[in-house]
């Protein structure tokens, strides 16, 4: 285990009592509201310094209500230090609005729109989705991009198209580890690293193997290459709590990513579990 403290780059809290998110009717497990010390309870003896929240996708027009209860919790516990919010980019240049209302948040560090949820993802490349993204560095955001491994190639044209966005990959791209799928994800996570605007959060990578009966050596593979693509300085830890819970306890997957960087220097260790969250959040400020 690192012999630092971390920086989780992604976790998810919510509260059912105040908020409806329809997706939890499928998933019975996750079905409960999910606070800081529920988290705490999660981590074990994993010392973690920083968190960025990641939007949650609660039902439709709640996004801004959402960002205030966790600009709220962030109030009161200066561990959660960044955020990276819902807002409607389909809307196009009309997203501005959204933008300006989550902007008084002082945690806001980036933008999700989800885009595996999409029955058609082609949607991200659209000409008022792309105008949109377009001005999240205006603004000084991020955009985390989060796809199934078959729509890559969507994510791909989009940061193509807007060179001046960071994006941070979610998930490693999401590949179908359960049925051990190597191709055209590793081609394409390459093509990914090549363009220097994109970052790949190493997160939610078990709960793309089989969640009864996945082995660390199924999923070893795949993290090691999106850290040889990408290298230190563009990967990020992030546990992808509590949708890690389907699956794993939270120092398992710490425990495996310690196995694929074993041998490395405590500089590469520190990007990692660290230092390219703080630089690409901004969360020394």
């Amino acid at each position: 285990m690192p012999n630092f403290a971390i920086v989780d780059s992604h976790v998810h809290l919510y509260d059912i009592e105040r908020f409806r998110y329809g997706w939890l009717d499928k998933a019975p497990k996750l079905k409960r509201t999910f606070l800081l010390d529920d988290f705490d309870r999660a981590r074990g003896g994993i010392e973690v310094e920083k968190i960025v929240f990641a939007e949650v996708a609660i039902d439709p027009g709640l996004h801004l209500e959402e960002a205030a209860f966790i600009q709220g919790l962030a109030d009161e516990d200066a561990r959660l230090a960044g955020m990276v919010a819902h807002a409607p980019l389909e809307k196009g240049a009309a997203v501005e609005a959204d933008l300006l209302a989550l902007h008084k948040h002082h945690i806001l560090r980036g933008i999700r729109r989800l885009i595996e949820t999409e029955r058609d993802p082609s949607f991200c490349i659209e000409p008022r989705f792309v105008e949109a993204v377009k001005l999240l560095p205006t603004h000084g955001l991020t955009f985390d991009i989060c796809v199934k491994h078959w729509a890559l190639t969507y994510a791909l044209e989009l940061a193509r198209r807007c060179p001046e966005v960071t994006f941070i990959l979610d998930h490693i791209g999401k590949p179908d580890i359960r049925h051990g799928l190597g191709e055209p994800w590793r081609s394409q996570i390459s093509e990914l690293a090549a363009l220097g605007n994109v970052v790949c959060k190493v997160s939610g990578v078990i709960t793309e193997a089989d969640h009864a009966r996945w082995s660390k050596e199924e999923v070893k593979p795949y993290i090691a290459h999106v850290i040889e693509a990408f290298g230190f300085d563009r990967v990020m830890y992030g546990s992808d709590w509590t949708v890690s819970e389907l699956t794993h306890p939270y120092p398992a997957f710490v425990a495996i990513l310690d196995e694929v960087i074993e041998g490395t220097s405590e500089a590469e260790k520190r990007k990692l579990y660290r230092d390219t969250a703080i630089r690409v959040y901004r969360l020394d400020g």
